[in-house]
């Protein structure tokens, strides 16, 4: 395993296999991307992945864009399934084509599943999303009845939105046992008016949380995020990127859908383009090495002496 220069090790590599959309999410980063010009093959992909398997790396996390709205989002799951050493293989989605997709993803080796739900209201889900809630809520049921355990739902914590709904989503992954993922708004490609209007803390909700819950865990594999067991559901709460605690404890790296390596979703100032060479005809070594650079150019963003 390679340790990066502060010692972290990397472990997790989150893939985004496009910026296609199906959706118009409003609050959306798109992992940091801006214009891609190209769109990594399958095999691009895997290939890739086993390198940053050599590497250290044990969970693999598809986002984008939408990955179900590649046509070969099958065979790119069934594909890193295979690969030895990845231990867990997980995707983020907007949910709208989980119920045509969550069965076929389950046999094809996906292991769990994360969808954005910003909010149970209709007519506000189409505002904020431009789509249609109906198939969301279907996809969820279809995920867990497909085994994709654990489906945790991705709720952006938004003021003047949805803050009002979190009791609401709680009731709903307690009825649909799922796990309730609430989000602190980032900055990260969003209008700074849109931010500065609609970023809410999240002290309030942890308090209310701490007071009911029966137990609270630690994922320390996460960023130390914890997990509020209450009664009826289990939320977990992603507090913001912009601190210390965060930073310190990250495990991650992403690839670009582009194909470059990108060791921090707030720069854009380091990455490691591997798509290129490997379409130039590089040799595995060399590769490997890109990987091992982009590894050694992660530090954490926010630290105590900044």
């Amino acid at each position: 395993m390679i340790l990066d220069p502060f010692g972290r090790p990397t472990t997790n590599l989150r893939i985004s296999v496009t910026q296609r959309c199906n959706l118009r999410c409003i609050y959306c980063h798109r992992e940091g991307e801006t214009s891609p010009e190209t769109e990594m093959t399958v095999d691009e992909i895997v290939e890739i992945v086993k390198l940053g398997v050599e590497l250290g790396i044990k969970s693999v996390k598809l986002t984008g864009g939408e990955p179900l709205v590649r046509e070969d989002i099958l065979k790119i799951v069934k594909s890193i399934s295979r690969i030895p050493g990845v231990q867990d293989l997980s995707m983020t989605t907007n949910g709208n084509l989980l119920p045509v997709y969550a069965e076929d993803l389950a046999e094809a080796g996906l292991n769990r599943v994360n969808v954005s739900l910003p909010t149970l209201n209709e007519q506000k889900y189409r505002a904020i999303t431009g789509g249609d809630l109906k198939p969301v809520i279907a996809g969820i049921k279809a995920a867990v009845t497909a085994g994709l355990n654990p489906v945790k739902l991705n709720m952006v914590y938004m003021k003047g939105i949805n803050t009002d709904e979190v009791y609401s989503m709680i009731d709903f992954a307690a009825k649909t046992n799922t796990i309730l993922q609430v989000i602190e708004l980032e900055p990260v490609n969003l209008d700074r008016d849109f931010y500065e209007k609609h970023h809410a803390p999240l002290d309030a909700l942890i308090k209310y949380l701490s007071e009911r819950a029966k137990e609270v865990k630690v994922r320390r594999n996460m960023q130390n995020r914890k997990v509020y067991v209450l009664p009826e559901a289990k939320v977990e709460v992603v507090p913001p990127i912009e601190n210390t605690e965060f930073c310190m404890h990250c495990t991650r790296i992403r690839l670009t859908s582009d194909g470059k390596l990108k060791p921090c979703l707030m720069r854009q100032d380091n990455l490691v383009d591997i798509l290129t060479p490997m379409r130039n005809g590089a040799d595995r070594a060399v590769l490997k090495n890109l990987f091992i650079e982009a590894i050694k150019r992660r530090r954490p963003y926010f630290i105590p002496s900044r």
